[in-house]
């Protein structure tokens, strides 16, 4: 059966998946930005930087290495499972979701989740090393953390370095994509070529001049 429904893309879905209630919401952006700091935090007290572009391709394509963060991961899980459930129950805007994955269990969205941190931990190590490279200092955490989230949302958008860090866009990209078991590893696969474009020399002077 065919239908003249147009086929909406994932920033547009993601967009039109109404918020959960406040409460809810905060608890969730709360455990979302406790493991982004984490897993940024980490890659700043290690000496070891992904280096490229190509780099980083391979090492999104291979396993994930998240064990570090697996009890963050899992209360996330644990928060969004029902946020999950409850947008797919009600949205209208789904309706080529597979709804026995709408349904998932905690277990699914773990895997959705380690996929997401393990696409911001390998941005996020070639952000530290250029800024690194075009400085000749120690990364700034937070600007890491900004450049990270902004390259990993709009790739093909300069980062504006305003507004703090967009959490909650971060949560909706990865609610979505467990709702619907899409890959994105082509859409951190454009973050890796935007950070690697990007000129992080005049970023970084901008964020000291603030």
């Amino acid at each position: 059966m065919t239908t003249n429904q147009p086929e909406l893309r994932e920033p547009t879905l993601a967009a039109l998946i109404p918020p959960p209630e406040p409460e809810r919401n905060r608890t969730l952006l709360d455990a979302v930005g406790g493991l982004f700091d984490q897993v940024i935090d980490r890659i700043l007290l290690s000496s070891e930087r992904v280096t490229s572009a190509a780099e980083g391709k391979r090492l999104v394509a291979a396993d994930d290495d998240t064990e570090d963060v697996a009890d963050r991961v899992q209360r996330v899980a644990v928060i969004a499972t029902p946020i999950v459930r409850t947008l797919a129950r009600g949205s209208r805007f789904l309706p080529r979701v597979p709804w026995v994955l709408v349904a998932s269990t905690t277990a699914s969205l773990v895997v959705t989740l380690r996929a997401g941190v393990h696409e911001v931990r390998v941005l996020g190590s070639l952000v530290a090393h250029r800024l690194e490279q075009a400085t000749g200092r120690p990364a700034d955490p937070a600007l890491v953390k900004q450049l990270t989230l902004e390259l990993y949302l709009s790739p093909k958008r300069t980062p504006s370095l305003s507004g703090g860090l967009p959490l909650g866009k971060l949560v909706r990209k990865w609610l979505f994509r467990g709702a619907i078991g899409r890959d994105t590893r082509k859409g951190a696969w454009k973050a890796l070529d935007a950070a690697e474009r990007v000129d992080l020399a005049t970023l970084e002077a901008r964020w000291r001049s603030r």
